[in-house]
């Protein structure tokens, strides 16, 4: 019995939408732009985080950001600590929770090959860097550790600076100018793209760090801008951590209760703080959407609004011939719980045909999130209900003989 009032009002709806079409298009717009934002949101939400939590993934192995912590003096920040050559060997030597550590430093420099003249970032640095920034070699080689120790005038590059240097032609074996100094070409790097940071990986060449002291950008002592570890695995990273502050601390002679002179950075931060902007982002954007949601619902109510105003004879006929209460609100319900509905469902095809879109102009992998989708529909439903209960209320409580005297 049941099914078949639900049947009858389904239809009777159905047929009042239908003789006012354009009326019930302008009704399901509101509805249909909030499902569509909540949907878009979502999915764009969710591509962005694997697409930036891949680019950290691809950037190191359970990296281990080390620097200086600058001070301040007379309201200027200064770096008086340096981490040095020596630094790195000791937590490759004491740290047991890390599998490799390295240091670089690096500056942006003029580099020449015959009438091709390009500004790119020089890198010096050790073996390990490749291994913990998982870096591969697509031809030739990298330099050797006795390169390391005669600091000898050979480099690889990336992708993006043999294109501009070499245009397509194999570059190793190839010597180019870096500032004065004349450096042949050991290896081509095989392309990685943008980081998460927005920097493009393959712009740059690498050297010995011995080599890119003495003729790149001169300095004494080992110093180093930043050092570069990885821990063993993502559940040693914290005993990682611990371990590399009680070596800094005790190679840089800092009291107890000293605050540290370097900051550790780990990739599991960066995540975490990834994770945390985004979903701020994303509260942020359903907000909008969930206001949209709202205009859209108060647009169905008024609308039922004059639909039952409208059709007040129609409901006294009804009524005259053994409608009840709760048929006369059923069938009202209904009609706005289907106008929501074909909100929800254009709004999600709509939704997914710009989340699809955005994802393949920002290249980004969208994948249809199914509970999102449900829950986009059910919270459509649940508008055309909230919103609609009032207007069908106000029908199933008139007055029958009244309704019939209505012109």
């Amino acid at each position: 019995m049941k099914n078949r009032v639900l049947l009858n009002a389904f239809r009777l709806a159905m047929t009042a939408l239908g003789r006012n079409k354009t009326r019930s298009a302008l009704t399901v717009l509101g509805i249909l732009i909030g499902v569509s934002a909540v949907v878009t949101v979502t999915a764009l939400a969710t591509a962005a985080s694997e697409k930036v939590g891949g680019q950290l993934d691809s950037f190191a192995s359970n990296a281990i950001f080390i620097s200086a912590r600058p001070s301040q003096h007379g309201g200027q920040k200064r770096t008086n600590v340096r981490l040095t050559d020596n630094d790195v060997k000791s937590l490759d030597r004491e740290a047991v929770s890390l599998a490799g550590v390295t240091s670089f430093s690096n500056t942006e420099s003029q580099v020449v090959y015959a009438d091709q003249n390009i500004n790119t970032m020089i890198v010096g640095t050790t073996l390990p860097y490749f291994k913990v920034r998982k870096f591969q070699v697509a031809r030739g080689s990298l330099w050797t550790e006795s390169d390391e120790l005669l600091k000898t005038k050979v480099c690889v590059v990336g992708q993006t600076v043999a294109n501009k240097l070499f245009h397509g032609q194999d570059p190793v074996g190839r010597t180019i100018r870096i500032g004065r100094a004349p450096y042949t070409i050991a290896g081509l790097l095989a392309p990685k793209g943008n980081s998460a940071f927005g920097d493009d990986q393959d712009d740059r060449i690498m050297m010995p760090i011995g080599s890119y002291r003495a003729r790149v950008s001169f300095s004494y002592g080992g110093k180093v801008d930043q050092i570069l570890a990885s821990a063993s695995s993502e559940e040693t990273t914290s005993r990682a951590i611990s371990q590399i502050t009680a070596i800094l601390r005790a190679r840089h002679r800092l009291p107890e209760g000293a605050e540290d002179d370097f900051k550790i950075a780990s990739q599991d931060e960066l995540k975490r703080m990834e994770g945390a902007i985004a979903a701020v982002l994303s509260l942020l954007l359903l907000g909008v959407a969930g206001v949209s949601l709202v205009v859209g619902g108060v647009g169905v109510m008024n609308i039922m609004l004059v639909s039952v105003s409208e059709r007040t004879r129609e409901i006294g006929i009804r009524m005259s011939i053994g409608a009840r209460e709760n048929d006369i609100l059923t069938q009202f319900l209904v009609e706005a719980v289907v106008l929501s509905l074909i909100g929800g469902i254009a709004g999600i095809v709509l939704g997914m045909l710009a989340a699809f879109g955005l994802g393949y102009a920002l290249d980004w992998r969208v994948v249809p999130s199914v509970p999102a989708l449900v829950v986009a529909l059910v919270t459509s439903g649940t508008i055309g209900i909230c919103f609609g209960f009032l207007p069908a209320r106000r029908a199933a409580k008139m007055d029958p003989i009244d309704a019939l005297r209505t012109e």
